[in-house]
C-alpha cells in the first residue's frame, strides 16, 4: 500500500502533476483575456448557461462534499445525509426567488443587488463584512481538506501542505480572475463527477445491490464494536445505528438548526451568488441553476454509496488504519482510501488529483469573492464613492487576494482537527443569518429600508458569529473550555429569525427621509429585476 504511508506511485504522481499543469495552462490562457474589471470579476458576462451550471456545481461540490460528507457517512452512516439533503434543497430557492433577479440587478457582487435602492455606504459595508466572514469560514474547511490530502499523499508536514494550496489558489485568481476560476471549476466538476460515478458503480458492482452493501456495512460496524469490547447486544445496536438518525445529531433543535443553515445558506453564499453575473442574461442564469441542481443532486446520491462502501472496504482493512484503529491521514480521507481499495495506485492518483482540483476550484472562487468585496464594495463604492478607476480597483483586488491567502493558510493550520463538513455548516449558518434575509426582503418587500437592512443583517451576523464561537466546535474543541455556553452545533434556528424580525420591525418604525426614498425606489427595482431593462450585458472580446 502506498497512498496511506505518505507516498504514491509514479503513475499516480504523474496524473497529479498533469492536473496542476492543466490548471496553470488555463490560468495563462485566461490571463491574456482578463483586461477589465468586468473580465476579472465576472468573466465579461460571456459564460453560457450550461458552462455556468457546471462551474456552479464545481464551486459547490467542495472538499466538504467529497471528503467531509463521505467521511461523515463513514463515521455515522445515515446521519451524514443531513448534509447532502440540506445542501441540495436550497437550490429551488435560488432558482425561483433569486437567480433571475440577481442577474438583472447586479453587476459584480451580491452587494450590488442588496444596495440597489438603499444607501450605498452602510449596506455595502455590511455586505462586505458578511462576505469576508463567510468566505473565511468556508476557506478553513477547504484548507484543512487540502492539507490532509497532500500530507497523506506526499508525506509533507501539514503546515507546508496548506501553504502549497495557498500559493496555488493565489496564482489562479491573481492572474486569471473569474475566467480562469470558471474553467478550473468546469474541469474539476467533470473530473469529480466521473470519479465519483466510477467509485459508486464499482462499489455497487462488488456487492450486487444497495441492500447488500448496507447489510455488509452493518456487519462491519457490529464487528468493530465487538472488537472494542462491547457486549453482543451493544455491538449489534451500534451496527444497526448507522441505518437510522441520531448518531451524529442527537437532539431535534440541532437537527432543525443545521437543516435551516444548509438550506437557506445556499441562497446567501457570496461566491455562489457571484456566479450569476458571469452569464449574459437572466435566462442563462435560470439555465445555470437547473443544470447545477441536476449535477449536484446526482453527486450527493453518489456520496452516500461511497460512504457506505468505505465502511466495508476501508474500515475493515488494516492497511488504511493506524495503530489506534483510526483512518490514516485523518478522518476526512475515507473517500481517498476507498479509491485505492477499488483501483489501486493509479485510481488513487486520479481521485487524489480530483480532490485537489475540488479544493483549488472552490478556494479560487472564495478568494475571488472576498477580493471583490474589498475592492468593489469597500474600496470603489464606499471609500471612493464610485469614482475609482479600474486599474486602481483591480490593484486593490489583487493585493486582497494575497492577504486572503495568508489568512487562509493561518486559519487552515489552526483548525487542522475539525471535520471539514461541519466547518462549512458554520459558513452556511452565517450566510443564512445575514445575507439571505437581507437579499430576500430587499428584493420582495416594498417596505424594506436601509436602516432595517443594516440592523437586521448586523443582528443576524453578530448572533451567528457569536453563537458559533460559543458552540462546542470552537468554545470546547478549539479554545479548550470544559463546556459550551451555546449547546447547539448551528445557530441558524435562532440567528436567522432574529435577522428577519429585526429587518421587519426597524423598517416598519423607520420614518426618515431616507426610508421614503427606499420605498419609492422599489417599483424601479422590481421592473428591472423582472424584465432586465437596464441590466449590465456581456462585454465583447
Amino acid at each position: 500500500m502506498t497512498g496511506s504511508s505518505g507516498s504514491i506511485g509514479w503513475p499516480a504522481l504523474a496524473m497529479f502533476g498533469c492536473f496542476v499543469l492543466l490548471t496553470l495552462a488555463i490560468t495563462r490562457w485566461a490571463a491574456r483575456r482578463t483586461r477589465t474589471a468586468a473580465d476579472f470579476y465576472a468573466a465579461g458576462g460571456g459564460i453560457t448557461g450550461f458552462q455556468n451550471g457546471l462551474a456552479i456545481a464545481g464551486d459547490f461540490m467542495s472538499a466538504a462534499s467529497f471528503l467531509g460528507i463521505s467521511a461523515q457517512i463513514f463515521a455515522d452512516g445515515y446521519d451524514g445525509l443531513i448534509y447532502s439533503i440540506g445542501f441540495l434543497v436550497g437550490w429551488p430557492i435560488v432558482l425561483f426567488l433569486m437567480a433571475e433577479r440577481l442577474r438583472n440587478l447586479g453587476r459584480f457582487t451580491f452587494a450590488d443587488v442588496a444596495s440597489f435602492r438603499f444607501a450605498q455606504t452602510p449596506v455595502r459595508t455590511l455586505a462586505a463584512l458578511s462576505t469576508l466572514l463567510v468566505v473565511l469560514f468556508y476557506l478553513i474547511a477547504q484548507m484543512v481538506g487540502a492539507g490532509q490530502l497532500i500530507r497523506l499523499l506526499f508525506g509533507l508536514p501539514y503546515p507546508y501542505a496548506v501553504a502549497i494550496v495557498g500559493v496555488m489558489m493565489t496564482l489562479y485568481v491573481l492572474f486569471g480572475g473569474m475566467l480562469a476560476t470558471t474553467w478550473v471549476q468546469i474541469v474539476k466538476a467533470v473530473l469529480l463527477l466521473g470519479a465519483a460515478s466510477f467509485m459508486a458503480a464499482a462499489v455497487l458492482w462488488q456487492f450486487g445491490s444497495p441492500e447488500a452493501l448496507f447489510a455488509r456495512a452493518v456487519q462491519a460496524k457490529t464487528a468493530a464494536a465487538a472488537a472494542k469490547g462491547a457486549t453482543p447486544a451493544a455491538a449489534l445496536a451500534a451496527g444497526r445505528a448507522i441505518m437510522g438518525p441520531g448518531g451524529f445529531i442527537k437532539d431535534p433543535v440541532s437537527a432543525l438548526s443545521l437543516g435551516l443553515a444548509l438550506m437557506f445558506g445556499t441562497a446567501g453564499l457570496p461566491h455562489i451568488l457571484m456566479r450569476f453575473f458571469t452569464v449574459p442574461d437572466a435566462r442563462a442564469a435560470r439555465t445555470s441553476v437547473l443544470w447545477a441542481t441536476g449535477w449536484i443532486g446526482y453527486f450527493y446520491l453518489l456520496t452516500f454509496v461511497i460512504g457506505f462502501g468505505a465502511i466495508v472496504l476501508v474500515g475493515t482493512d488494516p492497511r488504511y488504519l493506524d495503530a489506534a484503529g483510526a483512518l490514516r491521514g485523518g478522518g476526512n480521507m475515507a473517500a481517498v482510501h476507498l479509491a485505492h481499495a477499488i483501483g489501486g495506485d493509479l485510481f488513487l492518483g486520479f481521485v487524489s488529483a480530483v480532490a485537489f482540483a475540488t479544493i483549488l476550484a472552490v478556494v479560487a472562487g472564495l478568494t475571488l469573492s472576498g477580493a471583490s468585496a474589498v475592492s468593489h464594495d469597500l474600496y470603489a463604492s464606499v471609500f471612493r464613492r464610485g469614482r475609482a478607476d479600474q486599474t486602481a480597483e483591480l490593484r486593490v483586488s489583487r493585493v486582497t487576494v494575497v492577504v486572503l491567502a495568508l489568512v487562509a493558510i493561518a486559519l487552515g493550520i489552526l483548525f487542522e482537527k475539525q471535520n471539514v463538513a461541519f466547518m462549512v455548516s458554520l459558513a452556511f449558518a452565517m450566510a443564512a443569518s445575514a445575507n439571505f434575509p437581507v437579499l430576500l426582503l430587499s428584493l420582495l418587500w416594498r417596505g424594506c429600508t436601509t436602516r432595517g437592512v443594516v440592523a437586521g443583517g448586523a443582528v443576524g451576523l453578530a448572533l451567528a458569529l457569536g453563537l458559533t464561537i460559543l458552540s462546542p466546535a470552537i468554545w470546547v474543541t478549539v479554545l479548550g473550555h470544559a463546556a459550551a455556553i451555546f449547546p447547539y452545533g448551528s445557530p441558524a434556528l435562532f440567528s436567522m429569525p432574529a435577522a428577519f424580525a429585526t429587518i421587519w420591525l426597524v423598517s416598519l418604525a423607520d420614518r426618515s427621509g431616507r426610508a421614503a426614498l427606499d420605498r419609492a425606489g422599489y417599483l424601479a427595482q422590481r421592473v428591472r429585476s423582472e424584465t432586465g431593462i437596464g441590466a449590465a450585458g456581456a462585454s465583447g472580446h
